[in-house]
């Protein structure tokens, strides 16, 4: 069997979950292919010390980066560590980091890609919360906010923490097949595999929570009845407000028009029903409040680039694997 050897890059401040995740993706993959040196695993640190993560764990490295072994796969992890990087280990990973055949950041480890010049004029994502200033200081990046993981080439990047996990599976059904990666899944109890499109947070999550009750009361309504009238006038008179000035307060307190949130809650909801269920997708765009397949289509290639039908193609589970 090939190896492809992983080397883990260590830092003070880093993320331990985004370290620790990955790392079991690829020892568990090594054991359900038979062969437990699939993914010789390395870590490194810039002098070979032991680094303190974000949460106070010690973690002790296998040595220096400069004796580090060349990998096959370089994983950057992200952390508070991400946000002052050391500018040894920028230029460790300016010389180095081209020479592995895939190159796999976690969180905030994008940041550390990007300073090196690793992601320019590439497609990339990070956590939600680090994005805008990402894109700001990377004008050279095309900064993705949505994804839970983007691959650009020999180049991937994740969102935070548990989006690293899926991508290291990501990585292990491309080098062994769905049989394996779903093998480490179950082991670890997570989805196989959250597809990289899929958003960081879920519409609830993405707009703030309204500070007053009858606005908080119209989110609540929205998200359990996505079938029902959304517009404004009729959300409007829910919160017992005029149509201007809910839509006005609406905005204000959540950052999203009433529009904009009722077709996130739409959309989030068609594709539960699409992944989860056998319905059909004349009965999914009704009960998501579309109206017509032909509508429901429009949405998704809107916000997905692919039609429905194609969505539950690649993303609905088959039924061996649940």
């Amino acid at each position: 069997m090939t190896e492809r050897p992983v080397l883990v890059v260590l830092f003070d401040g880093v993320q331990s979950l985004d370290v620790t995740g990955p790392v079991e993706v690829f020892s568990g993959a090594g054991y359900a292919a038979g062969d437990p040196a699939a993914y010789p695993l390395h870590t490194a640190s810039l002098d070979g010390k032991p680094v303190r993560t974000t949460s106070g764990l010690t973690l002790t490295p296998d040595g220096a980066l400069a004796d580090a072994p060349r990998p096959h796969t370089l994983l950057v992890p992200g952390g508070e560590g991400a946000d002052h990087p050391d500018p040894g280990v920028i230029d460790w990973l300016r010389e180095n980091a081209p020479r592995a055949e895939r190159l796999f950041s976690v969180c905030t480890g994008a940041l550390l890609l990007a300073e090196a010049g690793l992601l320019d004029g590439r497609r990339a994502t990070t956590h939600w919360a680090a994005c805008d200033g990402f894109a700001r200081a990377y004008p050279r990046v095309t900064v993705d906010p949505d994804p839970i993981f983007v691959r650009d080439g020999g180049v991937a990047t994740s969102a935070g923490v548990t989006a690293g996990i899926d991508l290291a599976l990501a990585l292990v059904e491309e080098d062994h097949g769905r049989d394996i990666a779903l093998t480490v899944a179950r082991y670890l109890v997570v989805f196989l595999r959250r597809p990289g499109n899929q958003a960081q947070f879920s519409a609830q999550l993405s707009a703030q929570t309204a500070r007053r009750e009858p606005l908080r009361e119209v989110q609540r309504w929205i998200a359990e009845h996505p079938d029902g009238d959304l517009s404004v006038p009729a959300l409007a008179a829910r919160a017992r407000l005029s149509p201007r000035h809910f839509a006005r307060a609406f905005r204000a307190e959540t950052g999203v028009t009433p529009g904009r949130y009722a077709e996130r809650v739409r959309l989030e909801h068609a594709r539960r029903l699409l992944e989860e269920t056998a319905d059909g997708v004349e009965e999914i765009s009704r009960a998501a409040g579309y109206g017509t397949p032909e509508a429901m289509r429009r949405a998704f290639v809107r916000a997905l680039g692919i039609p429905a039908a194609e969505y539950r193609l690649r993303f609905r589970p088959r039924p061996d694997d649940r």
